[in-house]
């Protein structure tokens, strides 16, 4: 009469995996070690450690959007199986975007930011909410990630 009931890992079996390490656990002087559930899969962290096995630290979770909007290396987009996917890190971190037109903007979106970055570089005086592109660009951003 009673179902069963899904448990969260223990600590010590939360395991993620890294394009080249492999799987990973949170290092238990970590913050976010008692932590058993993400509501994202993706984490980032500053620091990796080995030693009885591979621990990352100085973690924190990340969503979507600000993964493919700040993450490094290319955002490319693809058709596969009829699902319009956006990809970073040569393919490694794929998403399926909720039609052809999101992946198309959040590309885009991506795009613009890395010229605005790239403009601030080259301008270090430029004040990005003042200029009337960047202040749209930023704007459209903080729109996205708090309203996801």
């Amino acid at each position: 009469s009673t179902g069963a009931v899904k448990m969260q890992p223990k600590a010590e079996e939360l395991k993620f995996v890294t394009k080249n390490d492999g799987y990973v656990h949170i290092h238990p002087s970590s913050v976010n070690y008692q932590t058993r559930h993400f509501e994202s899969p993706y984490l980032v962290y500053h620091e990796k450690v080995k030693t009885s096995r591979v621990f990352i630290r100085d973690c924190s979770m990340v969503s979507v959007y600000p993964l493919v909007l700040l993450g490094g290396g290319q955002v490319h987009m693809q058709l596969l199986k009829g699902d319009f996917v956006i990809s970073l890190d040569d393919g490694w971190i794929r998403f399926v975007a909720a039609s052809h037109q999101v992946a198309e903007l959040v590309k885009e979106l991506r795009c613009e930011l890395d010229q605005l970055l790239q403009d601030k570089i080259k301008n270090p005086s430029m004040d990005l909410c003042m200029c009337p592109r960047g202040s749209r660009i930023i704007g459209m951003i903080v729109k996205l990630v708090t309203t996801q």
